[in-house]
């Protein structure tokens, strides 16, 4: 994703701070939201793979982009970070002002 796109995210989220070991996405739970990470890094447990995750990275996108709605991979701290959580809702409105947003996050998630 582009610093634009980026910068729309962190536009309409929290900031938040999760401590290292911390679960951020449970694999299978209903999607909420997602987080831009803004500092720290992240693992990724997913089918495809276990990955890590740094700052600039959207992590969630997947369930608010799916018919399901559900989330595809376990997302935990490795170690403390920070990042911006953007709930459904506000996700949602966005992608209704921007309509290209969604398009650009399916394309960065594949």
């Amino acid at each position: 994703m582009d610093a634009d796109d980026l910068d729309l995210l962190q536009s309409v989220g929290e900031p938040t701070d999760i401590a290292a070991g911390k679960v951020l996405i449970e694999r299978g739970q209903h999607g909420s939201g997602l987080y831009v990470l803004l500092e720290g890094t992240v693992i990724v447990e997913a089918e495809e793979g276990t990955r890590e995750l740094g700052p600039g990275c959207v992590i969630g996108e997947r369930a608010l982009l799916s018919e399901e709605g559900t989330r595809t991979a376990r997302v935990r701290a490795k170690s403390d970070v920070r990042v911006v959580a953007v709930d459904r809702i506000a996700f949602e409105q966005l992608c209704e002002r921007d309509t290209a947003l969604a398009s650009r996050l399916s394309d960065a998630a594949n």
